[in-house]
């Protein structure tokens, strides 16, 4: 039996249940073992003879075997029968999930703050924004409100990060909006006290800037390449997708202005991190070109994400695209594999897949922490779970003065995961996506613990496309 084993995640422990998932992509014939998180990348016969032997044993893999390959001797079916059942004795195929005891609540007896568990906040220093962008989910970046956060606020939110983060060295602060260049002068100022603080709380802070790039000049670059440690970049795409989503506040398209800024920026940078993040819609279903557009302009690390919208929304994807849009997906990877090989390649951020030394198995299990261990703040110290629930008052968590008031929600978040949601159970990328994303859920559902089915429709076929990048590197191709 040909069989290429390309990595394992996850280790063994309690039975739940057993699944493969078999796929052909771009001439590769991939199995992967679920619960193990193997990869196999094998020939024409073991690929029908492991889809048999998952339905009928033995028997039935080795009359696969013949009928995909006819001319295969007694001998070599006996052994692709043997090479299976050995995989699965070893655990490297039909592994059982074992996983379900790790899904407990993040949350559990806590008495201040936000249960000494945090680790992220999401800083909205800015609830006001120079661009009018369309499928902008804030309303233009105001949400319902507006306003600049005082760095008093945003000190005070460093100190509830500090004093809520026991046992945690590293911890993350994203400066969000809104548009936070409009509030420059206060993000210098927490940076200031943030790395003021470092030696004598015992942490070390990582800070992430998204912006759209208006308001980039010298004094941006040079701050945010010394103390940033990633920068996310607003860019849709060509220049035509680009202005029709992305305008200038008085109206205009923002392309001409921002790309300029964006290349002096990330060419100012080095070896820094950085994103080049875009959004496509039902718009621009042909978003390949965008993405190849962006690699073109000299960008390495880009990021394409779909836009999150009622189906109604003149912008918003639909279940009828679903064909279009994986075959997008599936021309992205071809065209990373070909520009790979001609020495320019790119990275897509969908595509980042660490099969050996990628996320724990409870992070697999229970997700990004919305919540619990991640926390959104808006200008005036609110807390939300995260910045896509800010100006609901039902996921109002508490304040950065009184920490987390609202132990019920809270608890309540850090109950979802994979198992909590019975979609999830018979799904083969759960452990990929964790259950996906809790504010595209309650958007799509009116529940932060249901799924967004469109979103899992596109994740799996975005690791599909991954784990096939990841073969195709082990084999040499």
């Amino acid at each position: 039996m040909r069989v290429l084993r390309i990595g394992s995640v996850l280790p063994r422990q309690d039975i739940v249940s057993i699944m493969i998932h078999r796929y052909k992509l771009n001439g590769f014939n991939i199995v992967l073992d679920v619960a193990s998180g193997s990869i196999h990348s094998v020939d024409a016969a073991a690929y029908e003879a492991i889809g048999a032997f998952e339905r009928g044993g033995g028997e039935a893999a080795a009359g696969s075997a013949r009928e995909a390959c006819p001319g295969i001797t007694e001998e070599d079916v006996a052994a692709l029968v043997s090479d299976i059942a050995e995989l699965e004795r070893k655990g490297k195929l039909f592994s059982p999930d074992v996983f379900s005891g790790v899904a407990r609540p993040r949350v559990r007896g806590a008495n201040s703050l936000a249960g000494k568990t945090l680790k992220a906040l999401c800083m909205n220093v800015s609830h006001m924004c120079n661009m009018s962008c369309s499928y902008c989910f804030a309303g233009r970046g105001e949400y319902g409100g507006g306003g600049l956060m005082s760095f008093e606020t945003g000190r005070r939110a460093i100190d509830f990060l500090v004093e809520s983060s026991e046992g945690r060295a590293n911890l993350d602060v994203d400066f969000f909006g809104g548009e936070p260049l409009l509030n420059w002068e206060v993000v210098k100022e927490i940076v200031g006290y943030s790395r003021g603080i470092e030696k004598r709380s015992g942490k070390r802070f990582r800070f992430t800037l998204t912006t759209n790039g208006l308001l980039i000049d010298d004094d941006v670059i040079c701050f945010t390449n010394r103390e940033m440690d990633t920068v996310v970049l607003s860019l849709d795409g060509r220049p035509g997708t680009h202005d029709a989503s992305r305008k200038l506040s008085g109206g205009g398209g923002s392309y001409d202005a921002v790309v300029p800024k964006f290349n002096k920026l990330v060419e100012a940078r080095g070896d820094k991190g950085y994103y080049i993040r875009g959004t496509f819609t039902r718009s621009n279903i042909d978003f390949f070109n965008d993405i190849k557009h962006i690699a073109d302009l000299g960008f390495s690390e880009i990021s394409m994400e779909p836009v999150v919208a009622p189906e109604s929304a003149a912008y918003g994807l639909r279940e009828e695209d679903l064909p279009a849009l994986f075959g997008q997906y599936e021309l992205l990877a071809a065209e990373m594999l070909a520009r790979e090989r001609e020495g320019r390649g790119f990275r897509f951020y969908h595509y980042n897949l660490d099969l050996m030394g990628g996320p724990c198995v409870y992070k697999r299990v229970s997700g990004c922490g919305v919540g619990t261990e991640y926390l959104a703040v808006t200008p005036r110290g609110e807390l939300y779970p995260c910045h896509q629930f800010i100006g609901d008052e039902a996921f109002l968590l508490g304040d950065v003065q009184r920490g987390v008031v609202n132990e019920g929600l809270r608890d309540e978040l850090g109950s979802h995961n994979i198992y909590s949601r019975g979609e999830c159970l018979g799904c083969w990328a759960r452990f990929y996506c964790s259950g996906g994303c809790a504010a595209n859920a309650y958007r799509a559902t009116g529940s932060a613990g249901g799924v967004y089915e469109l979103g899992c429709e596109l994740l799996k076929k975005r690791v599909e496309c991954a784990v096939m990048l990841k073969v195709a590197a082990a084999c040499g191709r």
